[in-house]
């Protein structure tokens, strides 16, 4: 693979103890990952502290979130890609049934119930406050720069499937 144009920094081995000099040489892929682990299970553990689950909020959100009332089928459609497993999103509906958080109409569609809409309001505030510590120091300019970059890396590998060509 040849490197891309103004590209001369040779990928080096996974280091956690790596000096800020060598971090050009680190690659993304293993920093994702930890920064991944530590700021879900951060949130997941602070969600389990008043008994709720990130993939209820990811529920809520989005029966909350679209022009019109989802079906079942639609929220397990949009969510599955996000869970950890091919039937968590279908759970979770029906625990938020059971919780009366949702209610099903006539239609076969999921609206929040007054206590669902609460719920989505507090996990928001909480998810607000879980923000808060994991971009404690980062400027929201340096937060959108990483996003930016991780994006334009996401981009470069999935355009065409061909190594080493960018979008």
């Amino acid at each position: 693979m040849e490197l891309l144009a103004g590209s001369t920094t040779d990928q080096a081995p996974a280091n956690p103890a790596a000096t800020d000099d060598m971090l050009a040489t680190q690659p993304v892929g293993y920093w994702c990952g930890p920064a991944q682990t530590a700021v879900t299970r951060h949130l997941r553990d602070a969600m389990a502290k008043v008994d709720v689950t990130q993939p209820q909020y990811w529920v809520l959100n989005r029966v909350n979130g679209g022009p019109a009332a989802p079906s079942r089928e639609e929220v397990v459609a949009q969510l599955t890609h996000l869970a950890d497993g091919p039937h968590e999103i279908a759970r979770v509906v029906d625990q938020l049934l059971h919780r009366q958080w949702l209610r099903i109409d006539d239609g076969q569609r999921l609206h929040l119930t007054d206590a669902g809409e609460a719920a989505r309001v507090r996990l928001r505030e909480l998810a607000t406050e879980v923000r808060a510590v994991v971009h404690q120091g980062i400027s929201d300019e340096e937060y959108v720069a990483a996003l930016k970059v991780l994006r334009r890396m996401v981009a470069n590998v999935e355009a065409d499937g061909t190594p080493g060509q960018p979008s």
